[in-house]
């Protein structure tokens, strides 16, 4: 399993006793959709695509949202030591299933988005995710032009036709493409 073809879901936080159990801190909405998954993927180093399948034998959510769990093969805090602070994947088909207005941030990736005023600024290149906010990364003429992402700015969600509908500040684009 490659990390493009999953989503962030957290990652090993500790280990727990002396019988190699792991916690896990889960960067998901509802951590309680995910007490019982039977596998997860994690990330050996940083940036690299290729993912490691480890099976989980038993987990049980804890009170801080944290996903304890026994792993087939780690018998001992010593070998648990060695996954601690790595990046752990599910596939995109484990994401709960969102209404027609919703989105994941990977779905919008090359959207076309149209501004309420100023008609066609671009295609989605990126989002970026910040712990206070969200933002849309569109290139223009060379121009990263950042628009937030918020009940207020996103006004309509076109999944068919990929197009993402805002209302974005005034003066907020052309600050951006100034020169």
């Amino acid at each position: 399993m490659k990390v493009s073809d999953c989503f962030y879901f957290g990652y090993v936080s500790k280990t727990i006793g002396n019988n190699g159990e792991l916690a896990l801190k889960l960067d998901v909405d509802s951590p309680i959709l995910y007490e019982n998954i039977a596998a997860f993927f994690l990330q050996a180093a940083p940036k690299q695509e290729q993912l490691i399948p480890f099976f989980v034998e038993s987990s049980q959510l804890l009170n801080n949202g944290q996903l304890r769990c026994s792993i087939e093969g780690i018998a001992n805090a010593q070998e648990a030591k060695t996954l601690v602070g790595k990046s752990i994947f599910l596939p995109l088909n484990l994401l709960p299933k969102l209404n027609e207005d919703q989105f994941y941030f990977h779905e919008i990736i090359g959207f076309k988005v149209i501004d309420e005023n100023k008609g066609e600024i671009g295609l989605i290149d990126k989002v970026l995710e910040y712990p206070h906010s969200s933002l849309l990364s569109i290139v223009v003429n060379e121009k990263e032009v950042l628009i937030p992402i918020n009940d207020e700015t996103i006004v309509k969600v076109n999944k068919k036709e990929k197009t993402l509908k805002v209302k974005t500040p005034e003066g907020l684009i052309e600050l951006y493409l100034e020169d």
